[in-house]
């Protein structure tokens, strides 16, 4: 179902400042609403609000109130744009999950696969942003790559915020563990490059995130699954628009699926 009134949300008032402290994804956040917005990426974020926009593919960016800016699942390019992100996350399951030529300006580049010297494990404290990893395992030529993928979390604003990745399994209980609370989860809904559909909506079914944000979905056709599957427990929002602010407190009072528009950064 279409929730136009959450369009309405436009021009609320922002929402307290949170403090953050690491690691705060143990408790479940209050009801609230997300705030639909169609500013500029750039344009100031309030305080206790994360602006979050789809870029494409498996790329968003996140954008806090000191304008700190992070990448998911970045590939070298974000649009024509000269902003260089403080960090940026990668995976390379696939080519277009990262990138071999990271701009060199950018302070951070936080691989999310293991290397010779083991799994992948990142805690990037940035004060108004924590960022962390946790590892799950990928396909490869008919094997399995242990730690070849990286679940990124983003705890900003009160928020935790979580990327799936190229998501291959289902985690298993002491990765869903250290994965904790997600308010706002990005998942791939691709149906078979990273998890089948069924499993990927088991996973969404136990994270319980308040917002859920499609991504990996291509010619559409997977997407429409998905929401069809998962409209009788989620509220379905298609806004038209490329990113949303959201805040703790404006959190939905039911779980809500919103679909952003992939946009590049002009």
């Amino acid at each position: 179902m279409i929730r136009l009134s959450l369009i309405a949300m436009l021009f609320a008032l922002p929402a307290a400042a949170q403090d953050r402290i690491p690691s705060h994804c143990l408790a479940f956040a209050d009801a609230g609403q997300p705030q639909i917005h169609r500013a500029s990426f750039t344009a100031p974020v309030a305080e206790g609000e994360v602006r979050i926009r789809y870029l494409d593919h498996a790329s968003f960016a996140l954008r806090t109130p000191e304008g700190r800016v992070a990448v998911t699942d970045y590939t070298g390019f974000i649009g024509g744009t000269d902003l260089v992100p403080d960090v940026v996350t990668m995976n390379n399951a696939h080519s277009t999950h990262w990138t071999s030529r990271p701009d060199p300006r950018i302070p951070h580049v936080l691989e999310g696969w293991d290397d010779l010297t083991g799994s992948a494990m990142h805690e990037l404290d940035l004060g108004e942003m924590l960022i962390r990893n946790v590892p799950t395992d990928t396909r490869s030529y008919g094997s399995v790559r242990k730690d070849g993928n990286s679940i990124f979390i983003f705890e900003v604003a009160g928020l935790c915020i979580g990327h799936l990745g190229h998501l291959h399994h289902i985690p298993d209980e002491a990765q869903f563990a250290a994965i904790g609370r997600l308010d706002v989860l990005m998942v791939p809904v691709d149906g078979g490059y990273t998890l089948d559909l069924a499993s990927m909506m088991g996973v969404v079914r136990r994270l319980k995130s308040s917002v859920v944000l499609p991504m990996h979905w291509f010619s559409g056709a997977s997407l429409e699954v998905f929401l069809a599957e998962m409209g009788s427990e989620f509220e379905v929002v298609r806004p038209e628009i490329s990113q949303i602010d959201l805040s703790l407190s404006r959190l939905p009072s039911k779980p809500t699926i919103i679909v952003l528009e992939p946009d590049l950064l002009p």
